[in-house]
């Protein structure tokens, strides 16, 4: 194995110097439509007036609290529209990022066109010299479709679908200032929960965006029928559905499962009359039945309020596994075990101005313990979608290691509903959080990016080897690689791992957990999931500290042109072969 990490350490250093002196091309944009409205010639009014707007847009949507800006610039006939939107789960400088790249790419594939709109992942962009600002037409509407369709009935998983989206728009319309809400509602086990996502332009009215929603809404049946999942993107609102969580953040809505359709009555059976017993002899029967039944009842009340009142004394041990760890395994956790009134003084009982974040299991806090240990505090939100099961096996996991690229676990608490787990502090938080960031990103010179992948290779080299237990981490991604003061990264967020026997080396999952845009293809096609699953993820972090562009891909899109894509375009061949030999060779 140290073999293996010395290649990684190569590759990683191969890869760096191929793209130093290489510069990778510009990605292209997953989707665009170029306009009818004319053109313009080359460094003629219009385009001057294009490359001021470029210049102040981008800036203009970031600084916007709801992501969105619109401008025009210039006077008839070489007047400039513009509008941009983010989505809402994303920040500020994804957003500026994003717009730019949008301004450039308009230019080149709508070359000269007076009208033309980009969509990605995380905004859209269209400018025009029709003013398309003084209306809410949700025009130049693109169809994406996802190729994989539904085991369940079509009518039945379209309607869920319906259901879902239309609850989740009168949330965006009615109770959103920035036009944006998401939601999640149960269905069945194959499909256990349909994810939505709906925004409208914040510029317009509730009434307007309900209505723009719901027109597009309505049009899910004919152009998404039977899909597991789909979007539609207009210029004014759009919305997308998955099976998969697609989203940043906890869902603003949780519907439950549709109820499931009434059991057909039972056959007709014959039966023969009897005689009506007489009133006395019924009333006897009856109570010869009854006083039993209510004396059991009390019987087994008295025995469950006992039982409670012992379980209450022992709560906080009670919480924690017992099916999936041994004794030893549960002393060991007993011993991590924090108030929560330690807790609420640590972070000023989880005041706001000491959050560090939220994802989609709850919010982080800063917090000081009273000896003075800087401590990060994951507080899980209590309608999260990692329950107890997920929580105890991220307990059982990170107590048992120990090892210097993985966050160390300080304590839990599980009192009062709350489920809480303390961290070591990392100052410098995740890599996401310096390498997408355009100012931060300076911090990280060659010398500490290739520190860096070192570290994260290290990590994985004693979760998959060097452990006594084989892990698999399953959702490798830059948010969950945190860097302490002199940056060095340590893997966090063991939720989603998965134990393996010494003797196995590839399992199935009817659960698909994770990130996509990380995952493996067969994992994510599939359910197949190995230790190469998890290499395939720290190749693509790796891309991104190469590239320092965001994995913004997905399964779910044939015409999606994600990180690999770039990478393919622009990377000579023969390299990509290396890194293809040395992933199939471990």
């Amino acid at each position: 194995m140290a073999t293996r990490h010395r290649t990684f350490y190569r590759l990683a250093a191969t890869i760096l110097i191929a793209f130093l002196l290489t510069p990778p091309t510009a990605a292209q944009p997953p989707w665009q439509i170029c306009g009818k409205s004319g053109n313009y010639a080359a460094n003629d009014t219009y385009q001057s007036n294009i490359r001021q707007l470029s210049a102040t847009l981008p800036k203009n949507a970031s600084a916007s609290r709801t992501l969105f800006a619109t401008s025009s610039i210039g006077s008839l006939p070489n007047i400039a529209y513009a509008l941009a939107l983010c989505r809402g789960d994303g920040n500020a400088s994804a957003c500026e990022a994003c717009v730019t790249t949008a301004f450039q790419d308009a230019q080149q594939l709508c070359a000269f066109n007076k009208d033309a709109t980009v969509i990605y992942d995380p905004c859209y962009l269209r400018f025009s010299n029709q003013n398309f600002l003084a209306t809410t037409s949700n025009d130049n509407i693109i169809v994406l479709k996802n190729t994989q369709s539904v085991s369940s009935p079509v009518d039945v998983f379209d309607a869920a679908v319906q259901t879902l989206l239309n609850a989740t728009g009168d949330y965006a319309a009615a109770n959103s200032s920035r036009r944006f809400a998401t939601g999640e509602e149960g269905f069945d086990t194959t499909n256990p929960t349909i994810y939505g996502l709906v925004q409208c332009t914040p510029d317009m009215s509730p009434a307007d965006c309900r209505s723009c929603l719901g027109d597009i809404i309505t049009q899910m049946p004919q152009d998404l029928s039977g899909s597991i999942g789909g979007r539609l993107i207009g210029v004014r609102c759009n919305f997308r559905y998955e099976v998969v969580p697609f989203f940043s953040g906890s869902p603003t809505l949780r519907l439950p499962a549709p109820p499931a359709p009434p059991a057909p009555p039972p056959a007709p059976v014959n039966v023969t009359p009897t005689a009506t017993p007489r009133a006395g002899k019924s009333a006897n029967n009856v109570l010869a039945i009854v006083l039993p039944i209510v004396a059991a009842i009390l019987a087994i009340t008295t025995v469950c309020l006992c039982y409670l009142r012992r379980r209450r004394r022992r709560q906080a041990r009670s919480e924690l596994p017992h099916d999936s760890t041994n004794h030893e395994d549960i002393d060991s956790i007993d011993s991590l075990i924090i108030d929560l009134s330690t807790l609420r003084g640590a972070t000023s009982n989880f005041a706001e101005e000491n959050k560090l974040g939220e994802g989609g299991f709850g919010a982080v806090y800063k917090g000081d313990l009273p000896d003075g240990q800087e401590i990060a505090v994951k507080r899980l939100s209590r309608n999260s979608g990692q329950g107890i099961g997920e929580l105890k096996n991220e307990l059982v996991l990170v107590a048992k290691l120990q090892h210097k690229n993985l966050v160390r676990l300080v304590g839990v608490c599980l009192q009062e509903h709350e489920k809480l787990l303390v961290y070591e502090y990392m100052p410098n938080r995740s890599i996401d959080t310096i390498l997408f960031d355009s100012e931060r990103r300076k911090e990280l010179d060659w010398g500490k990016r290739l520190k860096i992948i070192s570290g994260i290779a290290r990590g994985l080299q004693y979760l998959h080897e060097d452990s006594q237990l084989r892990i698999i981490h399953r959702d490798l991604k830059a948010s969950n690689v945190l860097l302490d003061s002199d940056y060095t990264p340590k893997i966090s967020d063991f939720g989603l791992a998965r134990l393996f026997g010494a003797d196995q080396s590839r399992e199935v999952t009817n659960r698909v957990v994770g990130t996509y845009g990380y995952m493996a293809p067969e994992y994510a096609m599939r359910g197949h999931y190995s230790i190469k699953s998890d290499v395939f993820s720290f190749g693509i972090l790796m891309l991104e500290f190469v590239t320092g562009r965001r994995s913004s891909g997905s399964y779910n899109f044939d015409e999606s042109v994600d990180l690999l894509s770039l990478v393919s375009s622009c990377a000579d061949p023969e390299l990509l072969k290396e890194v293809a030999f040395v992933v199939i060779q471990y």
